[in-house]
């Protein structure tokens, strides 16, 4: 009997339809024991970094998710903390959920959100 060699059977795999290879593979994960699929490389936090994560956030985002019944307070109050024109407030407000003030204190976020909520507005601080 002759010997194959790994070229013999590259060849005769190259000869193969997709249908067979796929079988092939299946065959040879049962037969082996192992799987054909890419490893996956997955990283663990330290359980600690997780704390530090929230700490850090230094800048908040202040998102209007919905104007509510009093949209006209709404708009105006967004025109007060934003500086925008009537209408451009309300193009942001009629947008919404959209952000009102980004990159900014927490002490402010809260301030503006306090605000906008006082106007009928339904905010979430990011």
């Amino acid at each position: 009997m002759a010997e194959i060699t790994k070229d013999d059977v590259v060849k005769y795999i190259e000869n193969m339809t997709v249908l067979e290879l796929s079988e092939f593979v299946k065959e040879l994960e049962e037969r082996f024991g192992v799987s054909a699929a890419a490893p996956v490389a997955v990283a663990a936090a330290a359980p600690g970094d997780a704390a530090v994560a929230v700490e850090e956030q230094t800048e908040f985002d202040v998102i209007l998710t919905t104007p509510g019944d009093k949209k006209i307070a709404v708009i105006k109050e967004v025109r007060a903390i934003t500086g925008l024109g009537l209408k451009e407030a309300k193009e942001l407000v009629d947008s919404a959920p959209k952000a009102v003030k980004e990159g900014i204190p927490k002490e402010e976020a809260d301030k503006i959100a306090e605000q906008l909520e006082g106007a009928g507005a339904q905010v979430e601080v990011k």
